[in-house]
């Protein structure tokens, strides 16, 4: 049976508030916007900068609150206040295709959660 890749989670309009080149990598975020998409420290993410069209894939360690910080070399593909949306997938079975839902983080000011969809 083969397997298919669908969005699991997604984190919308997140404001980049760190860019340390210096540190190993990963991204950094934020401890709530984490349990609120259900994206997991380690987990592979994807993410796509809005402001300057540029993606990556790396890994997720958990930040301090309100905290995007991009790490190592992934913080040369944004900067300081530039918005991104930070992806993660799954692999599906058919059977399982038709009722997943995935988990929408919105994302305000401060990078406070203003919707769940």
């Amino acid at each position: 049976m083969a397997l298919r890749c669908f969005l699991q989670a997604k984190i919308h309009n997140a404001k980049i508030t760190e860019a340390n080149v210096k540190y190993r990598g990963s991204i950094a975020i934020c401890p709530k916007l984490l349990k609120a998409s259900g994206i997991m420290v380690n987990e592979q993410v994807d993410v796509y900068n809005s402001t300057n069209g540029n993606r990556l894939t790396t890994y997720v360690i958990e930040g301090k609150e309100g905290q995007i910080c991009l790490n190592g070399a992934a913080a040369l593909k944004g900067a300081v206040g530039d918005n991104v949306i930070i992806a993660a997938y799954t692999y599906l079975t058919p059977d399982e295709i038709e009722n997943h839902k995935p988990i929408i983080v919105i994302v305000g000011n401060n990078n406070s959660i203003e919707e769940i969809l």
